[in-house]
């Protein structure tokens, strides 16, 4: 009965053509145009849903449809707000197409002088990407091992503290020796930061997620009274540390006033190495074995405690690195309110990335092209930067939950395979 089943299946395939080979890379090949549709359509899902949101918030629109009985005047207001806002949004981010053209005209003509006006603006959204992909490496690396790091915003503090006092503290050194150092300290501050938690879990079974949001605050702490005190910037009032000696200073690629600097290029390094560790090593089976199944990895001999320490140092690591970077390569110090809540995007971030390295990147160049933009938005079209954060939030939700997408454009198809979640509170 079998060999017949099996005769009719493979008759069937023949007489419709295929092979299972092709049929398999046909599957397979709409499952990734599926996973690559489904975030373009939450994108362009979340920015209608914002237009919406912009226009009901503009008090110009809202006028111009209840003082006039014509309902095309204020779809022509509507209009114009959403344009406005996205054009901003648009040459804020990546900038105007028509000046590039015209600066790039210039620069071949034998001017170069256009260029860094031209080019500002996207090179301001490579800036504000570059720590959103290691921080956001560094929670989709604790997410493949089943870890769910809530502690990379210390650990960032721990890394700007390690890697600013080895950069304005030790003086004399070459730029070869110095540089390296600093990043090292960077990424050791943040990694030993988050491998407490990671050996608290492994030996006690204490959550993760409640102890690095502990040694969130226990950072802050220690952060703010070393800035107001040791490490505090002589002869200042403020609570800023000294700055780091030239030799520890990132390049900068550019002439002012852009500020893109070798750092985007640590960042992108980072996710090459990460996508390695993670799916072509042996560590990183042993890291991924045990954020699927813990169990099971103990069944098979894998040491938990060594790995859920290891996942957690490399994740604390990154982040530390990311501090790092924004030190050595921007602000050549460290002040007290450090930073701008990347610790807590990169949660989104790597939910985004679906906890791969290159969605990672792609993720980070979204959120920062919107950061970056964001700025301009406000200035020219008198958009709250809230909006910014409400277009943020509704990209997650959507990516986050793909059936909402699927029945809105009425897509067919079943969740995606390896779609990766982390253990409960009682794991």
């Amino acid at each position: 009965m079998n060999k017949e089943k099996t005769g009719d299946n493979q008759a069937l395939t023949a007489t419709e053509g295929q092979s299972p080979t092709r049929a398999r890379t046909r599957t397979s090949g709409a499952a990734w145009r599926q996973t690559l549709l489904i975030p373009l359509l939450a994108i362009i899902t979340a920015l209608i849903l914002s237009g919406i949101l912009i226009v009901a918030t503009d008090l110009e629109v809202i006028n111009a449809f209840t003082s006039s009985r014509k309902p095309v005047v204020g779809l022509q207001a509507a209009w114009k707000s959403i344009s406005v806002a996205y054009a901003a949004l648009f040459e804020g981010s990546l900038g105007n197409p028509a000046t590039i053209v015209a600066a790039l005209r210039a620069w071949m003509a034998g001017d170069p002088s256009l260029l860094p006006t031209a080019f500002y603006p996207l090179t301001e959204s490579l800036v504000t990407t570059t720590p959103y992909i290691l921080v956001g490496l560094a929670v989709a690396l604790s997410f493949r091992a089943g870890l769910f790091n809530i502690g990379a915003e210390g650990q960032y503090f721990m890394g700007g503290l390690f890697s600013v006092f080895v950069g304005y503290s030790l003086k004399g050194l070459p730029a070869f020796v110095h540089l390296p150092l600093t990043i090292l300290a960077g990424i050791v501050g943040g990694g030993l930061w988050g491998a407490i938690p990671g050996f608290l879990k492994a030996t006690t079974g204490a959550h993760e997620v409640i102890n690095t949001i502990m040694m969130n605050y226990i950072a802050f702490a220690l952060s703010d009274w070393l800035l107001n005190g040791p490490m505090k910037r002589p002869g200042g009032y403020r609570p800023i540390s000294p700055e780091i000696q030239p030799s520890a200073m990132l390049p900068s690629l550019f002439p002012s006033p852009m500020r893109f600097h070798a750092g985007f290029f640590v960042a992108l390094a980072c996710a090459a190495l990460v996508y390695g560790l993670l799916f072509k090593t042996t560590t990183g089976f042993e890291l991924r074995t045990v954020g699927a199944n813990p169990r099971g990895a103990r069944y098979a001999g894998i040491n938990l405690t060594r790995n859920f320490v290891l996942a957690m140092f490399l994740s604390g690591g990154l982040a530390g690195l990311a501090a790092a970077n924004e030190i050595m390569g921007l602000i050549h110090y460290m002040p007290n309110a450090f930073s701008a809540g990347y610790g807590f995007d990169s949660i989104a971030l790597a939910l985004l990335g679906r906890s791969h390295p290159v969605g990672v990147v792609l993720a980070a160049l979204l959120f920062g092209t919107l950061r970056a933009g964001a700025t301009r938005m406000q200035s020219v079209a008198q958009i709250p930067l809230d909006i910014i954060s409400i277009l943020q939030a509704m990209i997650i939700i959507f990516i986050a939950a793909p059936e909402i997408i699927r029945a809105l454009y009425r897509l067919q198809g079943e969740r995606e395979a390896g779609e990766l979640f982390t253990r409960g509170w009682k794991a």
